[in-house]
């Protein structure tokens, strides 16, 4: 999944950081959700039967990010645009909560949380469901709202460790593509 939770896989974790990833992704679901999720994961080729299972796990467990995580992956590789970006809102929401960030986006600042470092769990779902958030909307044609999500990544995360630079590059060439 591009953007939320992470597309790359962190450096090894130490055991505590492990088990709170656990508790951020999986920890806490209810085991007819995981039922679920699975169940999804082995129809994905059957597009009902996976979403509906995703649904289901949706009901059991609603706003758990591996449930929300799974609706992401689901939408955004069927290629379910759109869907994919009200989950991603979502997971936004819920990484915004999670972290006790102001309640836009745009108003965090890189002193509302630990940004600068790769192993804070909370702080890089946040970043990397933003990452997904703006690639989704540049792919849906909202160029200025991607581009102002990867501007305030790149102020989180100067060292850009979860590749917004990539996505800033892009648009970059887009505006380049236009003045030509």
């Amino acid at each position: 999944m591009t953007g939320v939770a992470g597309e790359s896989s962190p450096q090894s974790l130490p055991v505590e950081d492990a088990l709170l990833a656990d508790a951020l992704l999986g920890g806490g679901l209810p085991p007819e959700a995981e039922q679920h999720l699975w169940q999804a994961g082995l129809s994905y080729h059957l597009d009902d039967v996976a979403e509906s299972h995703l649904r289901e796990a949706q009901a059991l467990a609603p706003g758990h990010a591996a449930v929300l995580i799974g609706l992401y992956r689901f939408y955004f590789y069927k290629g379910r645009l759109g869907e994919a970006l009200d989950v991603a809102k979502a997971c936004l929401d819920k990484a915004i909560r999670d972290n006790n960030l102001p309640a836009d986006w745009r108003d965090v600042k890189s002193t509302d949380a630990v940004f600068n470092r790769y192993e804070e769990i909370l702080p890089r779902f946040f970043l990397f469901t933003l990452k997904g958030y703006a690639y989704l909307q540049m792919r849906l044609g909202n160029l200025e709202e991607g581009h102002a999500a990867v501007r305030k990544l790149l102020e989180l995360d100067p060292s850009d460790k979860v590749g917004a630079k990539v996505l800033l590059e892009v648009i970059e060439r887009i505006g380049q593509d236009n003045d030509g």
